[in-house]
């Protein structure tokens, strides 16, 4: 036993050294000095935006710091437990000492790929955008399941989530359905979910019950705020309304309130298209709309000095945005796997019920072990 508490000991030490030279720990603590001062500030609020953006680099400084010293601390204190323990004979404490340092090694990995999230926009809310692939119901049935996935990971994540537009399928399903993801490194985990995920299963809708192979495709985005100049030439875009489709009676729109804005953005082969239909208010709607093409731009440009930066390393392993990156084998056995990383597991119905915290985990390792330039 006590080779395995050495081990959980040199473990818990590398990864609290990983979360120091991640962090910086000398400039951190002296930026944290400098932001709390500032904080003390009589007039720290006159201007609210940039007080508020810096908070919140406060609150995430102070917080990863206050991790990592947690880490260290109770790994002090559980060996010192371990070690009494072993030397008083008494096993019971020997093993709740033992128990405690695999789940604090436990949070140090955790810890460790949190600390990866370090990108310009990782920290930001996200929307989250689903579309079905060619295949009628079946694939918009796939959709459906997709959001409801994600809707429960980030449920489970503590996140908020708002579905900002939602197109139902003619049968079942979606057509399509953007979702706001509210809470504190939303798009930083979302946005290793971007592409194309493939669903093989016995098509519930197939009465010859033959197999089916569905696709749909997930797009990720940074809310962005108005501190973040994106450039959008008005010329190019084109604004819709129409009616917003509901589920009948008194909560379907009598007038025109959804929002349609499509932009030809120079220097793109396909227009951007975002749509809002949540309020009943056009005003609304549209303001919502004009955000989320805000957004949609600026993660293009975050694309692009991502694709630049990596296009060598992309050359050599075929991954990038909107290619397959995820398979979900439902027949003829059990399956889900990531294209990527190689991370699988039989247990699909956990997975399908928001449990992708290993996906995602792995996922954003080999975004930056890999070399690719954080968004």
């Amino acid at each position: 036993m006590r080779a395995e508490i050495s081990a959980l000991k040199d473990s818990i030490e590398q990864s609290s050294e990983l979360l120091r030279r991640r962090l910086d720990w000398d400039t951190a603590r002296k930026r944290l000095d400098e932001l709390n001062a500032r904080a003390e500030d009589p007039g720290f609020w006159d201007d609210p935006q940039k007080a508020q953006s810096l908070m919140r680099e406060r609150n995430r400084l102070e917080g990863a710091m206050t991790e990592v010293r947690e880490i260290e601390s109770e790994l002090a204190d559980n060996l010192e437990v371990a070690e009494l323990a072993e030397a008083d004979g008494d096993e019971a404490l020997f093993d709740e000492a033992h128990a405690a340092l695999k789940a604090l090694s436990d949070r140090a990995g955790r810890a460790e790929v949190q600390a990866l999230l370090s990108g310009e926009a990782d920290s930001n809310d996200s929307y989250l955008e689903i579309h079905p692939g060619a295949g009628g119901t079946e694939a918009q049935d796939w959709a459906a399941m997709l959001a409801r996935m994600y809707t429960r990971w980030a449920q489970a994540s503590g996140y908020k989530v708002e579905v900002i537009e939602e197109q139902p399928g003619e049968e079942a399903g979606l057509k399509s359905i953007t979702l706001l993801v509210r809470g504190d490194n939303a798009y930083g985990w979302l946005k290793t979910e971007a592409g194309v995920h493939r669903l093989v299963r016995i098509s519930p809708y197939d009465s010859s019950g033959r197999r089916h192979t569905s696709f749909a495709s997930v797009w990720a985005y940074p809310l962005i705020d108005e501190a973040i100049d994106v450039e959008i030439d008005e010329s190019k875009v084109r604004t819709d309304t129409y009616r917003a489709s509901g589920a009948g009676g008194q909560h379907v729109n009598k007038t025109d309130s959804a929002v349609r804005l499509t932009y030809d953005m120079p220097g793109q082969d396909s227009a951007i298209v975002v749509q809002c239909q949540n309020d009943r208010s056009q005003h609304k709607n549209r303001a919502r709309a004009w955000d989320m093409l805000r957004a949609r731009v600026y993660e293009l440009k975050l694309q692009e000095r991502e694709a630049a930066a990596q296009a060598e390393a992309e050359a050599k392993t075929d991954i990038g945005w909107g290619h397959q990156i995820r398979s979900y084998v439902l027949q003829p056995y059990q399956m889900v796997k990531d294209l990527r990383t190689g991370v699988e597991t039989s247990d699909t119905s956990r997975v399908l019920d928001g449990d992708l915290d290993a996906f995602m985990a792995a996922a954003l390792a080999a975004r930056v072990g890999g070399g690719e330039a954080e968004a």
